[in-house]
């Protein structure tokens, strides 16, 4: 393939999918300059990997895996605060304000729970399948039935505290 084309087709695949990096950085970063410094990280992991994705799943797959990858690892490196948007639409990249109270709520919970369970919830709430979460983060549909059904009570005990 050429360079070019290559090129074209990475920008035009990361354009399509969008949204879901910055839903990321939304989960995993709190300020704008965090949100733009997780984004181009991001993008430049999967544009170094790019070349050697064969496709054995699908691209959007791939791309969250090492989207979570990306932003966990730069999460536990700069211990950064956590800001969780989760009213299944995406607010402008520069919009802080996290809407109802209800949203605060579950944002306010979600907060508390570990990095993996985070994205696991981000998984559930963007409507993604068990065998779908299971090749994004690598866990077994079994223990990620197990691990939904915990972080479900975890969060009915958390909002009981709020």
């Amino acid at each position: 393939m050429r360079a070019d084309h290559l090129h074209n087709t990475f920008i035009d695949l990361i354009h399509e999918h969008e949204r879901m990096i910055y839903k990321i950085c939304f989960l995993y970063a709190d300020t704008e300059a965090d949100r733009q410094d997780l984004y181009q990280e991001i993008v430049s992991q999967v544009w170094q990997g790019y070349q050697n994705f064969r496709g054995d799943a699908k691209f959007s797959t791939w791309l969250y895996r090492v989207s979570l990858n990306t932003a966990i690892a730069g999460f536990r490196k700069e211990k950064r605060s956590v800001l969780i948007y989760t009213d299944g639409a995406l607010p402008d990249i520069s919009d802080t304000d996290a809407g109802n109270e209800q949203s605060e709520l579950l944002n306010r919970a979600i907060g508390r729970l570990n990095d993996i369970e985070k994205a696991l919830v981000m998984l559930y709430m963007d409507n993604k399948t068990y065998d779908e979460m299971e090749s994004i983060m690598g866990i077994s549909s079994g223990a990620l039935r197990v691990k939904m059904t915990r972080i479900k009570e975890k969060l009915k005990t958390i909002t009981k505290t709020y």
